[in-house]
């Protein structure tokens, strides 16, 4: 009887810990599809005007917003790449309101063969989202002033360098010259969610810990 005692609790164990881990995976998907469905509907919700000056906007990341006015000619230049296309950067550019505001305004996707060409002062109405992105860590470079490259949106950094407000726009849709810049309109798809799929792993795991409990129980019996 002792034979199959200690493997008998192991295989339990064993299993009711990894059962436990599948359905906190799926507990998490649950969670995760909530979350991703309230940000797009916010993404997509009725358009708004740009909060006023001074108002604290981080509340209102996804928040759709209205702008019309023009870049003035300074932009800073993000390394990206878009599928199709190949290398290329995110243009985030100064962008002066009809209110006389001066805000970050993320343009979208410059391929690199374009890099060169002027992008002058432009009128623009443009519908986009406020955004702030966390895309900088302790490995990401620091940003090569003497080429205006940059390897992450960095708002606080990016809005001191142009000298604007630091709010990001990122525009989805743009009304006027676009200079051979493609807007990039937000999306969830960047949002990684694999939990069904580390739940389907667990659920596995435990098959697999079951029948080799099982196996093991008899080949004691022999």
């Amino acid at each position: 009887m002792k034979r199959f005692v200690f493997p008998l609790v192991l295989g339990v164990v064993g299993v009711a810990i990894l059962l436990s881990l599948a359905l906190w995976q799926l507990r998490r998907l649950e969670w995760k599809e909530t979350m991703l469905a309230g940000i797009t509907a916010q993404i997509h919700g009725p358009v708004q005007p740009l909060p006023p000056k001074g108002a604290d906007t981080r509340p209102l990341k996804y928040t759709p917003v209205e702008l019309v006015g023009g870049t003035t000619g300074d932009d800073l230049l993000v390394l990206s790449g878009q599928k199709g296309v190949g290398a290329g950067y995110r243009v985030i550019s100064a962008f002066e309101t009809g209110e006389g505001r001066m805000i970050l305004l993320d343009r979208g996707f410059l391929p690199e063969a374009d890099k060169s060409q002027p992008r002058p002062p432009t009128a623009l109405i443009v519908q986009g989202n406020i955004h702030y992105p966390n895309e900088s860590d302790r490995y990401t470079p620091e940003p090569d002033l003497d080429q205006n490259l940059w390897f992450a949106r960095d708002i606080p950094s990016m809005a001191a360098r142009l000298k604007v407000e630091p709010i990001l726009v990122v525009a989805a849709q743009v009304e006027g010259d676009t200079q051979g810049i493609s807007p990039q309109a937000i999306s969830i798809s960047g949002i990684p969610n694999d939990h069904k799929m580390y739940a389907i792993t667990w659920f596995l795991l435990a098959i697999v810990w079951s029948g080799m409990t099982a196996l093991l129980l008899w080949r004691n019996r022999r």
